[in-house]
């Protein structure tokens, strides 16, 4: 039961790792919405790329938990009668889960989620690009305008910004507050 448990904390933990890893993607490609902690020299294929070390450790942290589960599920299964000869390897990979998945928690919190940022220049680019702003335009111009507004900035590439400028002569100073991120939330 304490193996299943360890498990499951270390499947969480996993995704946790994994979507951090993510998130932390680039510099210029890639999700970047957050900046990881520098814990190494870089990328030894891209210059200038911070490698996500930490989250891949603790990844691999929780690949051996959960192998260490499946073999003192197989232990657990294993015995005869009252003898089970397979307890000093679960007792042994039961330990070491408890111990690497401690350590790998620690390291992670200590080494990778004290020091993260969020990368603000690559998030504010991002809500500029993101089409759903045109939902804001609706209480102003009706959602066929705003609809059609977001379509031609798909296909032009544009901004909802640029567009509605362009379509709908608002100003800079109404298209402030009616895109304000803020807004929409």
């Amino acid at each position: 039961e304490v193996s299943g448990a360890l498990k499951g904390a270390a499947v969480s933990l996993m995704k946790i790792a994994n979507d951090i890893r993510w998130l932390g993607s680039g510099p210029r490609n890639g999700l970047g919405e957050i900046l990881l902690p520098e814990v190494q020299p870089g990328s030894s294929i891209m210059p200038g790329k911070v490698n996500p070390v930490i989250p891949e450790a603790l990844i691999q942290v929780c690949a051996q938990v959960i192998g260490n589960d499946l073999a003192i599920t197989l232990g657990g299964q294993w015995g005869n009668f009252e003898l089970n000869t397979m307890m000093p390897m679960m007792a042994h990979n039961l330990l070491q889960s408890i111990w690497i998945l401690s350590n790998g928690v620690r390291i992670f919190s200590q080494k990778c989620i004290a020091g993260i940022e969020a990368d603000e220049t690559a998030c504010r680019e991002s809500l500029e690009r993101n089409l759903a702003s045109a939902t804001s335009l609706a209480p102003y111009i009706g959602y066929d305008w705003a609809a059609k507004i977001a379509r031609e900035a798909f296909q032009s590439g544009a901004t909802i910004r640029e567009t509605a400028k362009k379509t709908h002569r608002f100003t800079e100073e109404e298209l402030e507050k009616i895109l304000a991120p803020e807004q929409m939330v």
